[in-house]
Formats: C-alpha cells, sequence, structure tokens
C-alpha cells in the first residue's frame, strides 16, 4: 500500500511539474497576453485553484522527499562529516526542489499576475528576486537544520522542549532580522515625508508609536496591488507603506489604513502571534514525534526528520483554518481599532473599496474558501460595518 501512495505521489509531483514547465517554455517562447477586461471573481478562482492545487502539491513533495528520495540522499552524504550532514540534505534537497519547482513558480506567481494586469514586473526581475528568496530560504533552513540536529543528537530525549523553549526566541528574532535585514534585499524603503508623514507620526505618537520609522517602498516592482504594514518589536517598529498605496489612494483613506495596521501594534498583535506560533510549534513538534513513533522509528536520521517534516507538516494543513480564524478575528479587531483611532468609519468604508478595485480583490468569497484559507474577513463584512458606523 506504501508502494501505491509513494509512486501516486511521484507521479502527481512529475505531472504538475512537467505541465507547468511546459507552460513556462511556451509564455518564454511568446508571451502570453494581457486579460482585456480581467474581473475580480474570475481572478480569485484562479487563484483558489492555485491554492488548492498549491496544497496537493506541497503535501505530494514533502511525501516523494520523506519516502522515496531522503534515503539515497542520506546514503550519498556518509562521507560528510556528520556535523555537517543535515545542512548538505537541506542545499540538496532545497536545489531538487528548487529546479522541480521553477516553472510552476514562475507560472503562478509571474505569468498568473502579468496575463491579469496585475503586475508589469520583467521575467529577468522575477528571477532575480525569486532566486534571492530561494536562496535566504535555504540559508535559514540550513541553520536551523543544523542546530536542530545538533540539538537532536546531543539530547535525544528532552529536543522537544528545548525546541518549544526556543520558539519565542526565534520569532522575535524574526520580528527584528526580516524587517532589516531582509526585506530590503528584495525592494528599496525610504523615508516618507510630506503631510502624510507627519499626520501618520501624530497618529502613531498617540499610541506611544510616535518614534517609529515611517517609510515607503517600491511595491510598484512586483505589483499594482496596494498594500501597508506595521512591523518589528524592541524598538524597530516601522509603519511601511507601498508606493501604490500612497499614489492611488486619498490621504484620509491612507490614514485609515495606516491606523488599521498601527492597530496590530498597539494590540501587542505580533506578541500575540509569537504566543500563538509557539503553542502552534509545540502542537506541531507532539503530533509529528508521535505520528513518526507510531511509524516504528525515532528522530535520529537525515530520513527520520523528512519523516517528521511531512508529518508535521500535514498536521499544519489540517489546522490551518484555527490558524486562519484566529487571523480574522485579529483583523476584525484591528478595523475596530481604526475607527476609533480615527473617528472616520466613512475613508476606511472607501479606502477598502479602493483596495477590493486596486487588488482586484472579491466582495466575498465562497464560504469554504474563506473558512479554509482566508485570513482576513470578506471585504463586504468589512465595508458594511464600517458604512453601519458612518
Amino acid at each position: 500500500m506504501r508502494g501505491f501512495w509513494n509512486g501516486t505521489a511521484v507521479g502527481f509531483v512529475v505531472g504538475y511539474s512537467g505541465v507547468r514547465l511546459r507552460t513556462a517554455w511556451l509564455d518564454r517562447e511568446s508571451p502570453f497576453p494581457t486579460i482585456a477586461a480581467p474581473d475580480p471573481e474570475t481572478y480569485g478562482a484562479a487563484r483558489r485553484g492555485l491554492m488548492l492545487a498549491g496544497v496537493l502539491r506541497s503535501t505530494a513533495s514533502l511525501a516523494m522527499t520523506a519516502f522515496v528520495i531522503a534515503r539515497p540522499v542520506e546514503r550519498a552524504l556518509q562521507p560528510v562529516p556528520r556535523w555537517l550532514q543535515a545542512p548538505a540534505f537541506i542545499v540538496l534537497l532545497g536545489v531538487l526542489d528548487g529546479l522541480r519547482d521553477l516553472g510552476a513558480d514562475y507560472v503562478e506567481s509571474h505569468v498568473m499576475e502579468r496575463t491579469y494586469g496585475m503586475s508589469e514586473q520583467t521575467a529577468e526581475a522575477w528571477a532575480s528576486d525569486h532566486v534571492k528568496a530561494v536562496g535566504v530560504g535555504l540559508g535559514i533552513t540550513m541553520v536551523v537544520a543544523g542546530l536542530g540536529d545538533a540539538i537532536v543528537r546531543k539530547a535525544p530525549h528532552r529536543w522537544p522542549w528545548i525546541a518549544i523553549g526556543a520558539t519565542p526566541l526565534l520569532l522575535t528574532l524574526a520580528n527584528v532580522i526580516a524587517p532589516n535585514f531582509i526585506m530590503p534585499l528584495f525592494n528599496t524603503y525610504t523615508p516618507l515625508q510630506g503631510n502624510l508623514e507627519r499626520r501618520i507620526r501624530d497618529l502613531a505618537a498617540r499610541y506611544g508609536a510616535g518614534d517609529a520609522a515611517i517609510l515607503r517602498f517600491d511595491m510598484s516592482r512586483q505589483t499594482k496591488k496596494a498594500n501597508a504594514f506595521v512591523t518589528g518589536v524592541f524598538g524597530t517598529q516601522r509603519i511601511v507603506l507601498a508606493d501604490t498605496l500612497i499614489e492611488k489612494f486619498e490621504e484620509d483613506e491612507t490614514l485609515f489604513v495606516v491606523a488599521h495596521e498601527l492597530g496590530h501594534y498597539v494590540r501587542r498583535d505580533p506578541w500575540l502571534s509569537i504566543a500563538v506560533g509557539t503553542l502552534f510549534t509545540a502542537a506541531t513538534i507532539g503530533v509529528g514525534s508521535r505520528a513518526l513513533r507510531k511509524s516504528g522509528r525515532r528522530l535520529e536520521t537525515l530520513v527520520d526528520g523528512a519523516r517528521f517534516a511531512f508529518y508535521a507538516s500535514t498536521f499544519s494543513t489540517l489546522v490551518a483554518p484555527f490558524m486562519a480564524a484566529i487571523s480574522r478575528a485579529v483583523e476584525r479587531r484591528a478595523d475596530v481599532f481604526a475607527v476609533e483611532a480615527t473617528h472616520d468609519p466613512k475613508s476606511g468604508a472607501r479606502a477598502f473599496r479602493r483596495l477590493r478595485d486596486q487588488n482586484q480583490a472579491e466582495d466575498e468569497q465562497p464560504k469554504w474558501a474563506e473558512l479554509l484559507f482566508s485570513t482576513h474577513p470578506s471585504l463586504k463584512s468589512r465595508i458594511a460595518r464600517l458604512e453601519a458606523q458612518a
């Protein structure tokens, strides 16, 4: 039976990758034209299809790695010093995955956005960003895998508790490192100036964030969509606005969007995220370890690590709807804060309508999609709440 499922996973991954690679090749030979009149419903349905396919592809890829590829790769690494085997294992698998998924990544994150009119990024610029993202991801995963492997070998019975205890520190470091060192690899961040900056700083000062850096970045390099966010902890706070937001939204609308993002900071949502992430990590480690033991194995070899990753990832996929529900509740709370901070629900409603139009977002997804995947409440419900308060 295991052979059947392994074969199914391999067949699906190879077939899907082959189809996407052919589509990517055809686009490079003769770029697909932009859809003349794209609509949010068609775009949303296409994105949902890709999301479902992505879940299946990711699960099948991990199964193929854990039960087919990991053992021969581990044997090939036997001459390598033991302390280097885990990082080398990650590099080899990462390169294999990157080459296999290149066509799918190109079609789904570049061709899709370009043909629906959401991006004017060139294939060369996309490739540059993609290589950097893969490199950063591989580098971080190598370090974590090397440390994790060393801890498991030194403390084979205590490693789960060590990993859980280290999670808050790692997540906190990520909140400091990502905005300061990783995000600038992909975009240029410059101080925002002018009347909008003064209004944002006045608003932030009322809630103890008046010394935050207020920046704009060239999101238009990658997409026409608009966005803003507040990031950082321990004095590294940044209020960041995309150029696509600044240039297309009225100041009052932009201020409401910033107030929403500021609400995450004021309500300590970064710390809530760290707490929830730690609990989620604990549950994932527990389930992954138990599944590994039930299969008659313990976390001792690289193959065991790959199988543990498969079990843990499967659990993560199953609990994703629960995590999405928490996120939607947090986003609704940030909307409430934005109204309290600006006393301007009319501008909020206008901002969300403009965001809907600019991002080609649906007013409302199918209910199943919202429950399973959506990290934000529907725009229809958010606009209705704001209009009811206007």
